[in-house]
């Protein structure tokens, strides 16, 4: 830092006596600057990047001014230009992102630039755990063979990640098999503070995964954004953002016997939801916060995504020096984490009162309840006692309000299986005897929310243990799967002797990564397949997961519910999600006496007495101290060189985003005489636009890959595909629950579900209808309801947006990172004024809709939609330019993020 123009710099001291410069935040506030020691944490920690950064060039005073003088209740105009120190990929995500850079480093060679230009200036982590799937399981040998059959479809896709290592000299892979990025981040990457040119600063991050909020729970303060945001912090541009609203969450009381942080995390979710938090900062205060685990805050700060916040924050304290501790960290580096918050003022959870936020929430501990979430949405929270009588009034409910439209008779029948109720030699080969509404059909311990927190892990393994020993079993057909997010979670489950009785009720070891989470649950026996199809049965998966959006758990279930892994375990071994957990048993001992959860679960003392037994800092240090991959990874060769070379392949192809890139950007086309491609409701979210799933062998991405001699049992999946585009485009809206409401209703009066659209009064596919619009030269609009873009920081839902000819969305309102990944592409954002929307302007297929000139555009302004009805009526209603601010205005006339930075490295 050579310019400091507040006069800053100061000096802390260690425990040890060691010394470390810093940039003083309290200077700041003595300079007269704000009262910055009131500041919301969170933004404090915002502040002293600008104030590091601040160069008097792309940074300057009068951003660190209108910072420091941050107003609760302020309008928010003015952008923050925030410089991360380091970003966090996942493999889904990372391998388009890899795509971009070497399609980037391409066309800077074309404009008669160097290559390497394009590489990354702060430290970049990428971590394979989105790929494997649950092919086997309930068996001892399902990590292994899950994890060899990941290497033989992925190994395209694994070169070319490390092409990237050897390519870009800040870039580290992670390699499969190893853990979840989230958990691993929290584990093991995160390693508190850093130092450049003699500074020491706070670590903080963007991910390309919407969980990265994960690790706002140990005070690093860290959100997801698109592939195309974080190739832009990878370059070293600043994140710009508008000044945010920031909502403080007080918790009060303690959580009662047999409640768990996932029930809290539902609640808050729940609560959030409801007061509207998107795009604002959320930071948690008082004591009940104080009173909380690192891994009890790491479930809440998890899912701040699903309650819509960009952070879930909670500041540093007592208790994250205990975690770091914990986890293996040296004794170096806790002192200087804690000596360097301390001097900052940055220390402990303040009380509500002493901070100033926008507005308070508070929320009280000891009123949280055990629940689970859906069936189609992580806010949608049920109590258990609830649960019952609301999954019945789904079943019978009416589609177009959620519900599943069933008579009392069809919820009641009973679907008989050839074959079922016969002996097996294996867990994968069982069948039931029948199935109906309500059974359960995938229970999946499984993803970074819950598999980060040792108490509910083990709660799981000794309830489990303790079903065993009342000779209870699960029943046949129940895809049972445990898959941590980190090794060190079957080693304390291991030394508790839990992981033997969890495996005898089928949740064997299955895999390290995300599996059911992001939709890779595997496939169903053919003939459950087969009779949930034919039958329409409204069948259920259970798992402690973040995410249970519709059809990305598994294509076939129709209900997904989030819980704790103990309430996991207890609905495996019900069989049923309908059951009455407190007066109807989870089945019947040797003896033929029912047994009841609440004999099962176990107390709070147990869980502790078991989890001191079980914990090893070394555990950590053991696991993260030699990261090799094994010799699968090993084998995978390394391709060489600067540029990527481009092999055939279905996996990975140059995307098109540069394609004739100019040094000048051309103006954006006037938007006249466009056609609606579809018309949605609320609630669309990212999984609807992109899903990540399998994919039919009739759809448009599976046709294209057979047309290419891939045979469906080798298609993997989207989220795999997504390193080439022409499968991608193919998947945008392909999602088979998409409903677009162009459609008439089915002859049963149901909606028409899947990726179709109306062109010229026939039903085709969206990609045949957009490829068909492209050669016409006619531009298309998307109209969508409330929360639109909700879910995944999934880039490709706007990258395929875009390649299908998509100019502009129009919707009620937006999800935080779905608007911007649509400005960073360069399509336009517009959000429908006061009650106007799709459903009350009654649009429909044949609706001709025309924009001002895009040349005169400004953030936030107010534009003329004008609509053409082929009654030769013409209406002009209007609607706001999300395009919120200057430099994404400035974003969106070079066409997109990619271009402008690249623009920006060759003028530089």
């Amino acid at each position: 830092m050579t310019h400091d123009p507040f006069d800053v710099l100061r000096v802390f001291t260690t425990a040890s006596g060691q010394h470390g410069r810093y940039c003083s935040l309290a200077a700041l506030e003595s300079a007269g600057l704000g009262a910055v020691s009131r500041l919301p944490v969170s933004l404090r920690l915002v502040l002293e990047s600008v104030l590091r950064h601040c160069d008097g060039e792309n940074i300057t005073e009068a951003h660190v001014r209108a910072l420091a003088g941050w107003q609760p209740q302020a309008p928010r105009s003015e952008e923050i230009p925030f410089v991360v120190a380091r970003v966090v990929l996942q493999d889904f995500t990372g391998v388009p992102l890899l795509c971009d850079l070497a399609a980037m480093r391409d066309a800077a060679a074309a404009a008669g630039g160097e290559p390497g230009i394009v590489e990354p200036l702060v430290a970049v982590d990428l971590v394979v755990d989105h790929s494997v799937m649950i092919d086997h399981w309930g068996r001892p040998d399902a990590l292994e063979l899950n994890l060899q059959r990941e290497y033989e479809r992925n190994r395209e896709r694994y070169a070319f990640l490390k092409w990237g290592t050897q390519a870009l000299r800040s870039f580290r892979v992670v390699p499969p098999g190893t853990g979840i990025v989230h958990q691993v981040n929290l584990e093991y990457l995160c390693r508190g503070v850093h130092e450049r040119d003699g500074i020491t600063y706070p670590d903080t991050l963007v991910g390309t995964d919407s969980h990265t909020t994960m690790i706002d729970a140990l005070g690093v303060l860290g959100w997801g954004v698109g592939g195309i945001e974080a190739e832009a912090a990878m370059l070293g541009q600043p994140l710009y953002f508008l000044t945010p609203d920031v909502v403080g969450v007080e918790l009060t009381g303690r959580l009662r016997e047999g409640v768990t942080a996932t029930d809290l995390v539902l609640a808050v979710t729940e609560r959030l939801r409801r007061e509207r938090v998107v795009g604002c900062f959320v930071e948690f205060c008082g004591e009940g916060t104080a009173g909380l685990s690192v891994t009890d805050r790491a479930t809440i700060a998890n899912m701040a995504p699903e309650y819509g916040a960009t952070t879930g924050f909670f500041p540093v304290d007592a208790r994250t020096l205990e975690y770091l501790q914990h986890t293996g960290r040296s004794d170096e580096e806790i002192e200087r984490f804690e000596a360097y918050f301390r001097a900052q003022g940055l220390f402990g959870v303040p009380a509500a009162a002493d901070i100033d936020f926008s507005r308070l929430v508070t929320i009280d501990l000891a009123a949280v309840v055990p629940s689970l979430a859906g069936p189609k949405r992580p806010q949608d929270r049920i109590a258990l006692d609830e649960l019952p009588a609301r999954f019945r009034q789904l079943l019978a409910g009416r589609p177009d309000e959620g519900g599943y439209g069933l008579t009392a008779e069809q919820i009641d029948a009973r679907v008989p299986l050839a074959g079922g109720g016969e002996p097996a030699e294996n867990r994968e080969d069982a069948l039931p005897a029948d199935l109906g509404h309500g059974d359960v059909l995938i229970a999946a311990i499984t993803s970074c929310t819950n598999t980060s927190n040792p108490e509910v892990m083990i709660a799981a393994g000794l309830l489990a243990r303790a079903a065993v020993g009342r000779g209870l079993t699960v029943r046949a057909g129940i895809k049972t799967s445990l898959a941590p997010g980190s090794r060190v979670v079957t080693d304390y489950l291991e030394r508790a002797g839990l992981l033997a009785p969890l495996a005898e009720l089928g949740f064997a070891l299955s895999a390290y990564g995300c599996t059911t989470c992001i939709g890779n649950a595997g496939e169903l026996a053919p003939a459950i397949e087969q009779a949930v199809a034919g039958h329409g049965l409204v069948c259920t998966a259970v798992l402690s997961g973040n995410r249970n959006f519709e059809a990305r758990i598994h294509p076939r279930i129709r209900a997904n519910f989030l819980g704790s892994p103990p309430l996991v375990v207890a609905y495996a071994l019900a069989g049923r999600i309908d059951i009455d957990l407190a007066h109807e048993p989870l089945g019947h001992d040797a003896d033929g006496r029912p047994v009841f959860l609440r004999e099962l679960w176990p107390t709070r003392a147990e869980i502790a007495d078991t989890l001191a037994h079980a914990s090893d800092p070394d555990s950590y240090r053991r696991r993260y101290g030699a990261i090799d991959g094994g010799p699968l990874w090993q084998d995978i060769p390394v391709p060489n060189g600067a540029r990527y070379h481009w092999p055939d392949s279905a996996y990975i192809a140059r995307p098109p985003f540069f394609d004739g890139f100019t040094r000048e950007p051309s103006p954006p086309a006037d938007i006249r005489d466009a056609r609606a491609l579809l018309i949605l409701g609320d609630s669309v979210t990212t999984d609807h636009i992109s899903p990540a799933g399998s994919f039919r062998a009739d759809s448009p991405a599976g046709r294209y890959l057979q047309s290419l001699g891939v045979p469906p049992a080798e298609f993997n999946s989207y989220g795999s595909r997504r390193g080439n585009h022409e499968v991608m485009i193919r998947g945008t809206f392909a999602n088979v629950r998409i409903r677009n409401r162009m459609l008439a209703p089915g002859a049963d009066g149901k909606p028409v579900e899947g990726g179709w659209t109306l062109l010229d009064g026939e039903r085709v596919t969206v990609y045949d209808a957009a490829m068909e619009y492209g050669r016409r030269g006619v531009p298309t609009l998307v109209f969508a309801g409330e929360e639109y873009g909700t879910g995944s920081s999934r880039d490709w839902a706007a990258k395929g947006t875009l390649l299908l000819g998509v100019r502009a969305v129009v919707a009620r309102s937006y999800e935080r990172i779905h608007r911007s990944n649509l400005v960073g592409m360069g399509v336009l954002p517009l959000q429908f004024s006061d009650e106007d929307s799709a459903h009350t302007l009654n649009l429909g297929p044949d609706d001709r809709f025309d924009l001002p000139p895009l040349a005169s555009l400004k953030p936030q302004q107010t534009l003329e939609l004008t609509i053409r009805s082929p009654d030769g009526s013409v209406r002009q209603v209007p609607v706001l330019c999300r395009i919120d601010t200057p430099i994404e205005l400035t974003c969106f006339r070079h066409g997109g993020i990619l271009p402008w930075v690249l623009r920006q490295l060759l003028d530089d």
